[in-house]
């Protein structure tokens, strides 16, 4: 039986990071089950060290472009997950079938040495690798 994807959107303040990584995971883990996209409200670029960290895990994210959440006015989700606090992260005022929130923290905000940086988007990024297979496995095509 050929099922039709689930639209998945995620949010963060500046789709550089955490969103990036999430919807990297999701397209890597599930291409078959989630049209996966991500936003910000301030888009800025995908950082360079989250591109570099995904890369590690085998996931090439290089080709990701950071999107302003009113990109996707008029546009319909089943799920909007936003993953940065809930003050910070940018509402999206169109349908979602389901809003979920998951917090992690800013790699980006992260001060110290090269290696204590790095240390930290790894760190993120296996948080959120764990919830992307939670959510694979709660929601993905069976």
């Amino acid at each position: 039986m050929n099922r039709e994807r689930k639209k998945v959107l995620f949010l963060c303040r500046e789709n550089a990071c955490r969103s990036q990584m999430a919807e990297g995971f999701l397209r890597f883990l599930a291409p078959e089950s989630f049209e996966v996209y991500s936003a910000g409200s301030e888009p800025s670029r995908v950082h360079p060290y989250a591109i570099k960290v995904m890369d590690e895990v085998g996931i090439d994210i290089s080709s990701q472009y950071s999107k302003s959440v009113s990109d996707f006015d008029g546009w319909t989700f089943d799920f909007v997950i936003t993953v940065c606090a809930e003050n910070a992260c940018p509402a999206f005022m169109g349908k979602a079938g389901e809003r979920i929130s998951w917090f992690f923290e800013d790699p980006a905000s992260v001060k110290g040495t090269e290696e204590e940086i790095l240390s930290e988007f790894r760190r993120v990024r296996d948080k959120i690798g764990e919830k992307i297979k939670d959510f694979v496995k709660e929601y993905g095509q069976k």
